[in-house]
């Protein structure tokens, strides 16, 4: 580790958490077929692609969605707004060892953002209809960013302790429909 920071620009003083105060406010809301956690939601929406919903953009920020029609898919930014809790060492949906929530992709998070890629079936005036949703609705969008394989897709990745879930390319069909399990109890 001391020698990668030899070669990086040191840091001009000592930061703390309250050196950063950041606003974020959504860019618009998300529509699912998912009231709660109780509704079967998937815990990654590309593992129940059939998930269908629709995102929409307020007013002032519609002119953002020039040209993104061109994108099979795109990445969907979000605050879990359901989440009352954080949880820095969590057991992941698919497992029974405690995590850090930096391994795992849990809702409760230090800032609750979520991150989930959906095939984009249209655009429609402020209204993007896309499919593979894994959240729940009326969820607040942060931002769209396109999807690219060049960009975004990463040959023989490693996914750590997730490996013994994803064998033979088959994936696990997990969904969650407790809150109790939702909230890693």
């Amino acid at each position: 580790m001391n020698l990668l920071l030899k070669k990086l620009i040191p840091f001009e003083r000592k930061f703390t958490v309250s050196d950063y105060k950041i606003e974020i406010e959504p860019i618009g809301i998300i529509n699912s077929p998912f009231r709660s956690v109780a509704d079967n939601i998937p815990i990654q929406g590309r593992l129940k692609s059939d998930a269908e919903g629709i995102v929409k953009i307020f007013p002032e920020y519609t002119e953002g969605l020039k040209d993104v029609e061109g994108f099979s898919h795109v990445f969907l930014l979000y605050y879990f707004h359901k989440s009352p809790v954080v949880k820095l060492i969590a057991r992941p949906y698919m497992d029974n060892e405690r995590r850090g929530v930096f391994s795992i992709r849990s809702p409760h998070r230090p800032n609750h953002i979520g991150l989930t890629l959906v095939e984009l079936l249209g655009v429609e005036d402020s209204m993007l209809k896309v499919k593979g949703l894994d959240i729940i609705n009326d969820t607040p969008l942060l931002d769209i960013k396109p999807y690219n394989p060049f960009f975004d897709s990463v040959e023989n990745a490693s996914i750590g302790w997730m490996s013994r879930f994803f064998k033979d390319s088959d994936s696990p069909d997990i969904i969650i429909n407790d809150k109790k399990e939702w909230l890693h109890k």
